[in-house]
């Protein structure tokens, strides 16, 4: 499954510069799948939309720091544990109980965004 932050969020950032995915944004910034991945070209969501991977995609949240679901790999292929959950203050980021993803799932998207 993948990572969210909570609105207990206090936005210090500090889960930011740790994500091996580049999946950690402030809130009501944009974001794009290119950035600290390898992907070009398409990329096709998790909705089934496909965008260019330079395009700028609205935030997931706009009042605290949020987690992109499609770049998100638990930091699986780069890590043992999720760092954004070991570094946060104050336990704000939590597996997602609406997206189960296995860790094949994980592994998967993390060749695919770094290949």
């Amino acid at each position: 499954m993948a990572i969210i932050i909570t609105d207990e969020c206090i936005n210090c950032g500090a889960c930011e510069p740790e994500c091996p995915n580049n999946a950690i944004y402030e809130g009501g910034i944009e974001w794009a799948m290119e950035e600290g991945t390898t992907v070009t070209g398409d990329y096709t969501l998790e909705t089934g939309a496909s965008v260019s991977v330079s395009d700028k995609l609205e935030p997931v949240e706009d009042d605290y720091y949020y987690i992109v679901p499609d770049k998100c790999t638990e930091c699986k292929g780069f890590h043992e544990e999720p760092q954004c959950a070991a570094v946060c203050p104050v336990d704000c980021c939590v597996p997602d109980p609406d997206r189960e993803e296995s860790e094949d799932v994980l592994l998967a998207r993390q060749a695919r965004l770094h290949a």
